[in-house]
């Protein structure tokens, strides 16, 4: 099985090329999606609650909203949000790839993590896929999906540049075209993977 590594940038397209490798026949984990999970867990709610005080809505369920206006200026509340996500993030990857495993051993995994780069975890994949565009079409593209100019800004510098992410990929997919381009891309690279996981 090969278990493969994806990331990219906010407004890079990370999702969009995620999606089109499920639906080629990929397994996919989204590690926003384990976030979300975690967040509604017991254990998880006490830690945040002991560490953040009173971050959560009236029904008893974390507010992401008040979490995340905490964590995005303040860098040591951030790294104390990750040391209670991350650990269990990967332990749901593992998981998640075990279980693929024994169904199907010749499988293309891939995990879809923001932030594998910055957190080292890219080692534990190869290959690793960059979902490139440069900064002034991920800008375009928030402001697209509604964002203002300042935010929109104010996200993509809050992370690690695109151009220093790519030095870290294995093949890198270039999203600055069309749609039909993107899957296009994405259908070549699924082929390659496909050979790579039968060759494992």
């Amino acid at each position: 099985m090969l278990k493969v590594g994806l990331t990219g940038s906010i407004g890079t397209g990370k999702s969009t090329v995620a999606s089109i490798f499920k639906e080629l026949g990929a397994y996919v984990i989204d590690a926003d999606e384990v976030v979300h999970k975690l967040l509604k867990r017991k254990d998880i709610k006490e830690k945040i609650r002991k560490e953040f005080g009173d971050v959560f809505t009236p029904e008893g369920e974390i507010d992401r909203k008040k979490l995340a206006s905490i964590v995005f200026n303040n860098p040591e509340k951030k790294k104390k949000l990750e040391q209670i996500l991350h650990p269990e993030v990967f332990k749901e990857i593992e998981k998640f790839f075990k279980q693929v495993e024994e169904k199907d051993p010749n499988a293309v995994a891939i995990a879809d993590v923001p932030l594998m780069i910055e957190t080292g975890s890219y080692k534990n994949y190869y290959p690793v896929i960059v979902v490139y565009a440069p900064p002034e079409v991920q800008l375009e593209r928030l402001i697209k999906r509604g964002m203002d100019k300042e935010d929109a800004l104010r996200r993509i510098k809050s992370q690690m540049p695109i151009e220093e992410k790519v030095k870290y990929a294995d093949i890198v997919i270039d999203n600055t075209g069309s749609l039909q381009d993107l899957r296009k891309k994405v259908e070549e690279v699924y082929e390659k993977l496909k050979k790579m996981a039968a060759n494992n």
